[in-house]
């Protein structure tokens, strides 16, 4: 087929990236000037100014990469417990510095025993910063590791496609095996995180064995994805995912098409994935435009490459990796892209985990309701006896 032109493709081709924004992306956006009745200079200025406004996305740690099984690089940073920043690559771990070359070694700089190091996974087209409050939060306190998933944030994107959650669980590896390979880990993971660390515990049972003294899954689901309707009626959306594969295959080869679709219908865009990434009205709208710049930093044939791999998710099986150790099963109320019923399942399957529910709350909980959060990883690290609040 060629390409397509005039404005009724244009429009098609931005209703279709919207589309692809709530269902396939996990809805990790929002927008801070709603009211269409306002003109779209004023809207696009507010916009500007709100990018201004407040410091999230700015915390930085110390730099590192680390070496996918397949060559990718993955992007990632430590913060100590000085609060500055931490290293940690050990001898033979397959890690570049900045430079590209064999990296650095050493583990805790001043200490014979590695420290505990809690390892931050992010979700489908957010980053790093996603964790910003968490980060601040945790600085200067114990060990932590932030990293960009493939594809996203400052990472490379790779050569497999489509993406798998497996091969999502190999990265992480990667990025222990660099970032933390001596020591006891506490492994967090929102959403497609908290998905990749499962998938992790499936491949490598002996890590989560010898290592893993704690684990928190926020957001996030086990599997049956397919059943979740994000508070549409059940019978559109099944609709939708009989249509969406072959959409997805079309988006993801006209790419710069639906890029330029996609801002073209910035407004409609908006205010479609706000809906699915907060659920209350008091949120800052510094906070929601800082996750509307997430994802729309992610291209849209990232976003095609990773979709099928929801779809094929199931790693129950996988949480009997984690049964003895405390845990954290936590969601918002009013989660539409991972309802808190499956949190509640992860939690039925993990006798030593705690359940949180947060109200008014969606799928964005870390950036919603911060001190939650923060307060139960916090609790996690206390019942692991490895958190700030120990000694």
């Amino acid at each position: 087929m060629g390409e397509t032109t005039g404005g009724g493709g244009w429009r098609r081709a931005g209703f279709a990236g919207a589309a692809i924004g709530v269902l396939a992306a996990g809805a990790a956006a929002g927008v801070a000037v709603e009211r269409l009745t306002v003109g779209r200079s004023v809207r696009q200025k507010a916009r500007l100014a709100l990018d201004a406004t407040g410091p999230y996305g700015t915390l930085r740690g110390t730099p590192g990469r680390a070496l996918a099984d397949d060559g990718t690089v993955l992007a990632y940073e430590t913060d100590g417990t000085d609060g500055a920043g931490g290293t940690g690559v050990a001898d033979g771990a397959r890690a570049v510095d900045g430079a590209g070359e064999a990296g650095r070694t050493g583990v805790a700089e001043g200490s014979g025993e590695a420290p505990v190091t809690v390892v931050f996974s992010h979700g489908f087209c957010l980053s790093q910063d996603s964790w910003h409050y968490q980060r601040e939060a945790l600085r200067g306190r114990v060990r932590t590791v932030f990293w960009d998933q493939r594809g996203h944030g400052r990472s490379a994107r790779g050569p497999e496609e489509p993406v798998t959650i497996d091969r999502l669980g190999r990265d992480l590896k990667a990025v222990i095996d660099a970032a933390a390979p001596e020591g006891p880990l506490v492994l967090v993971g929102h959403s497609m995180g908290g998905m990749t660390v499962m998938a992790l515990a499936d491949r490598h049972p002996e890590l989560i064995r010898d290592r893993v003294v704690g684990v928190a899954l926020i957001g996030t689901s086990a599997g049956r994805l397919e059943e979740v309707s994000y508070g549409l009626p059940l019978a559109g959306v099944n609709a939708v995912r009989r249509v969406l594969p072959g959409v997805l295959r079309a988006l993801g080869s006209q790419a710069e098409l639906v890029e330029k679709g996609r801002r073209a219908t910035a407004d409609l865009f908006a205010g479609l994935v706000k809906k699915y990434s907060f659920a209350s009205k008091d949120v800052d709208p510094a906070v929601v435009r800082f996750a509307e710049r997430m994802i729309e930093s992610v291209p849209v044939d990232v976003v095609a490459a990773f979709y099928p791999a929801f779809g094929a998710h199931d790693k129950l099986a996988a949480l009997a990796a984690f049964r003895d150790l405390p845990a954290l099963a936590l969601a918002g109320d009013q989660d539409l892209v991972t309802p808190a019923s499956h949190t509640e399942a992860i939690a039925e399957a993990l006798p030593g985990s705690r359940l949180v529910v947060v109200p008014d709350a969606g799928h964005l909980v870390m950036l919603e309701r911060p001190g939650a959060v923060t307060d139960a990883l916090t609790a996690l690290l206390a019942r692991a006896g490895e958190g700030p609040d120990n000694g």
